[in-house]
């Protein structure tokens, strides 16, 4: 690396940084605020560990307002070198626009690589273990409960439990209740084992309207699930890591809507470098290029308005893609790569000389 790269990504490292840590420290007291599950940590577990518990909660959030702080934080960088002057001094020994952007550009992808799979990691495993997401309450049910939909050829049913052990492949206190043409319309059981296909009660007892309450030992229900699916059903993809993520897709869910909002989040981390090399490019585009006056107020409003279009495009593709509406795939990829077709064209059009 030369002098010149060293001054651009230093100058812009430590604006992004700044312009993060002071979102950070937003939304870190944001989520202070939430002091219902403050002192409910901090009685559990200790003052220090709440404290804790809210920073790593504002490190998650921080990380999805990424692609917006970063083209803030890219946007003062240039002005910034703009208003010294270096950034013409640098274009006038003949150094081209890519040349310019190449070392924040492949710095900047580095670093997105760490923080999707190490700070992301982190957090993620930290929030979980502090404040957990109840059973059943990721799916918008009655906390404490626990009802999966289950189905295999002509056979559907659905279990109610009250209880699972790590993994999803044991559940307890269940209930059963019968939605096809089957002789047993409930079934209780103690305990419910998720084994090759089938759903094994060791103990259970079935109820029907015509006769009386009666007794059976390894009653079993065939079911297409596999304990991966079944942990992810009952947890929130959002409480789980890239590794974990990978594992359980690569061990086979049937579930589409399951398989994929699984697969979304994982491709939106991998993604996240393109995400912020766009609002990289956006905010060269709209403060680097050429201008005739020093009036940077409506570049750079244009700039973090397109910022924010972006931003929310994301989040409307990561919806369309986690409920199956879209392929995940394109709905991670897709905006990161309208974010740097957007900005490389107006960077061009403007090193033109025709605004």
């Amino acid at each position: 690396m030369t002098r010149i790269d060293w001054l651009v990504l230093s100058r812009l490292a430590s604006r992004i940084g700044v312009t993060v840590f002071v979102f950070y420290g937003i939304i870190t007291l944001v989520e202070a605020l939430d002091t219902g599950r403050f002192n409910f940590v901090a009685e559990s577990r200790g003052m220090a560990m709440a404290f804790l518990m809210v920073a790593m909660s504002g490190v998650r959030w921080t990380i999805k307002t990424l692609p917006v702080t970063v083209l803030m934080g890219a946007i003062v960088g240039f002005i910034d070198l703009k208003a010294r002057h270096e950034l013409t001094v640098i274009k006038s020994s003949g150094l081209s626009i890519w040349r310019i952007v190449r070392a924040p550009t492949i710095a900047l992808m580095l670093v997105s690589f760490v923080i999707a799979l190490g700070a992301e990691t982190i957090s993620t495993q930290i929030n979980r273990e502090l404040n957990p997401t109840p059973p059943g309450e990721a799916s918008m049910l009655t906390p404490g409960e626990i009802w999966l939909e289950q189905r295999s050829g002509d056979t559907r049913y659905v279990m109610l439990a009250t209880d699972m052990r790590p993994g999803g492949s044991v559940l307890g206190n269940v209930t059963v209740f019968n939605l096809s043409n089957a002789p047993d319309h409930r079934i209780e059981a103690p305990e419910a084992r998720l084994e090759n296909g089938y759903w094994v009660l060791p103990t259970a007892i079935v109820r029907n309207p015509d006769t009386p309450p009666h007794e059976v030992y390894n009653y079993t229900l065939p079911t297409t699930s596999t304990p991966a699916e079944i942990n992810l059903r009952l947890a929130s993809t959002e409480d789980m890591t890239f590794f974990e993520l990978a594992r359980l897709l690569q061990t086979g869910v049937t579930d589409s809507a399951i398989r994929s909002a699984a697969s979304m989040r994982l491709i939106k981390l991998l993604a996240l470098p393109l995400v912020l090399t766009g609002s990289l490019f956006i905010a060269f585009a709209f403060t680097a290029g050429y201008r005739r006056s020093s009036n940077f107020g409506p570049a750079v409003l244009y700039g973090i308005v397109l910022g924010f279009v972006v931003f929310v495009i994301t989040e409307m593709a990561d919806r369309a893609g986690s409920t199956g509406v879209l392929d995940p795939a394109f709905a991670a990829v897709g905006p990161a790569f309208v974010a740097i077709v957007i900005g490389v064209t107006v960077l061009l059009h403007k090193e033109d000389g025709r605004t």
